[in-house]
């Protein structure tokens, strides 16, 4: 029989993976991989809104538009913008690998040791790398 493609697959409309399911199966790669694809893409839209916004503040303050005042405020905006910028390419990392990770099969699988992540802590946090335990004791390492 050959493999379901999770990228084909439909689900029903208010799918959740169950721990009954086979763990990564087809329809919970699909399941996962839907979502981080909605994120990228989400994301995606959102860097544009910033990247207009900050060059619509930089073009109104090398126009000499405003007082010293709103070229402060400007400033921040584009700083703020910036940052949210930043952090919003390094989302956009995490959800690329994660799709890495479901196209090679090792998704909701530690990088650490290989052991399965669980489907809980995959549901709360699907960009999840590490098993809890392997997680706090990176943290602690930190």
């Amino acid at each position: 029989m050959a493999e379901k493609n999770y990228k084909s697959i439909e689900l029903p409309p208010k799918y959740v993976p169950k721990k009954s399911e086979p763990y990564m199966c087809p329809e919970q790669l699909a399941y996962f991989y839907q979502i981080l694809t909605a994120q990228k893409e989400e994301l995606l839209h959102d860097s544009d809104s910033v990247l207009s916004a900050v060059r619509l503040a930089e073009k109104n303050e090398s126009a000499g538009v405003g007082d010293d005042s709103d070229n402060a405020t400007a400033e921040q905006d584009i700083t703020m913008n910036l940052r949210m910028s930043e952090r919003d390419n390094n989302l956009l990392k995490k959800i690329n690998s994660a799709l890495e990770r479901i196209e090679n099969g090792t998704f909701g699988y530690s990088v650490v040791s290989g052991e399965e992540i669980g489907l809980s802590r995959m549901l709360a946090r699907p960009l999840a790398t590490m098993t809890i335990e392997e997680q706090e004791e990176y943290e602690k390492r930190k």
